[in-house]
């Protein structure tokens, strides 16, 4: 199924991208300021064509805080607990990032995604930190997640063929993956 996230701030917003074709939609930012923009979308189009995206940040205490604008901005709203009134709400799957991991490859925060995964009775799809297999495995076993993100694995294994230096990336954000060849 295709889904489309990005922008989505109405229902008619949602309405025009599932008549452009998408299956479902991907909300994260718009849902955090309006949270009934989720019960409006899953009663106008059904929960499993609504998923939420939780952007989440690890605190110092070791809880998570979920994040909007793609990880740049603090919500001050605990990412457990919105997952769950989320799914209350009417989402019908949950995509969990963890923007600390976030184009690492050091492999996904499994601690972060089985919490959620524990949380809710829908599907929980991991993202952010694929840096090999085993980390695909490891999130499916040990973080319970139901489906698993891995778009920095597929793109770096195509970029690493390539020859490139830093200086040829100046405005790229987070290269270490690149630069550490992995």
């Amino acid at each position: 199924p295709l889904t489309v996230g990005g922008g989505l701030r109405t229902v008619e917003d949602i309405r025009k991208v599932l008549r452009a074709g998408a299956d479902k939609v991907s909300i994260n930012t718009a849902a955090i300021n309006r949270p009934e923009l989720i019960r409006e979308a899953s009663q106008a189009f059904g929960s499993s064509t609504i998923v939420v995206s939780i952007e989440a940040i690890r605190q110092p205490d070791g809880t998570y805080e979920a994040y909007t604008d793609y990880g740049r901005e603090k919500s001050g709203i605990n990412a457990m607990k919105w997952a769950k009134r989320a799914v209350e709400l009417g989402a019908g799957e949950l995509v969990v990032t963890s923007i600390d991991r976030e184009g690492t490859g050091g492999g996904f925060d499994t601690e972060l995604i089985r919490q959620i995964a524990e949380a809710v009775h829908v599907p929980v799809i991991a993202a952010g930190g694929a840096g090999k297999i085993s980390d695909v495995l490891d999130v499916i076993q040990n973080g319970k997640a139901d489906a698993v993100c891995v778009a920095s694995l597929l793109h770096y294994e195509f970029l690493r063929h390539l020859k490139y230096t830093e200086a040829e990336f100046p405005n790229e954000g987070n290269t270490r993956f690149l630069m550490g060849e992995k």
